[in-house]
């Protein structure tokens, strides 16, 4: 072997090392380990497991008595998230004796209104309004969503057909609490390896399936035949 092909195949042995080792690292701490199944990930524990449910987190079911607890993280702007929104509500009310269902804000940055809706949604929450609220954003977010212009008239218009007050859902709308709030539930959603929306965990086990009424109902049927 010449001398200039052992230079070159030690040159390429430690290129290959490096960059594997700076892969490594840049891998955030929580991220799942590649796998040939595509992305599967176990139940959470420990700190990851307090993240998943904060004590103030929203309960939009919560029976006295239940064995699966379903939380999902949305943006109230992503189209997939309104059109899994149905399924999510008729399994609620087929479920909700027997399943607590959680609501987590996930708003994507490219959705200019996204974290506005959440900030809205969180509002409203204020003066006991939260699910009337979520649901008028999905019912109507054909009319606001994945736009570039800012829709704060629009949600303000909103809570007025709600018939809240105005001027304390806008000083909650502003109030920096409120932002804190919806961004705790984003980061902890990036610490449990939310990617994108909607992203459900059936006790604390991530659903990978496809978000559809019957992929979460078999899911559940499981959860609760355990």
């Amino acid at each position: 072997m010449s001398k200039n092909l052992k230079l070159s195949l030690i040159i390429a042995s430690v290129f290959t090392v490096v960059v594997g080792t700076l892969f490594l690292l840049s891998r955030p701490d929580n991220a799942p380990a590649p796998s040939a199944n595509g992305p599967v990930q176990g139940p959470v524990a420990g700190t990851s497991a307090e993240r998943l449910i904060r004590p103030d987190s929203h309960k939009l079911s919560a029976p006295t008595s239940s064995k699966v607890t379903v939380v999902e993280f949305l943006d109230l702007e992503c189209e997939a998230c309104r059109a899994a929104f149905p399924g999510v509500e008729k399994l609620r009310e087929e479920y909700g004796d027997r399943v607590t269902f959680v609501m987590r804000y996930f708003p994507v940055p490219a959705h200019k209104n996204a974290e506005l809706a959440a900030r809205s949604v969180e509002a409203a929450f204020k003066q006991d309004k939260l699910e009337a609220m979520y649901r008028k954003m999905y019912e109507t977010q054909e009319s606001w969503g994945d736009q570039r212009v800012d829709h704060r008239n629009t949600f303000l218009g909103f809570a007025r057909e709600l018939g809240l007050d105005m001027a304390k859902f806008e000083k909650d709308l502003d109030d920096p609490a409120t932002l804190d709030r919806v961004v705790k539930d984003r980061t902890d959603g990036t610490a449990l390896g939310v990617r994108g929306t909607p992203t459900f965990f059936i006790n604390g086990t991530q659903f990978t399936g496809r978000p559809s009424y019957d992929g979460l109902k078999a899911a559940i049927d499981q959860a609760l035949g355990q």
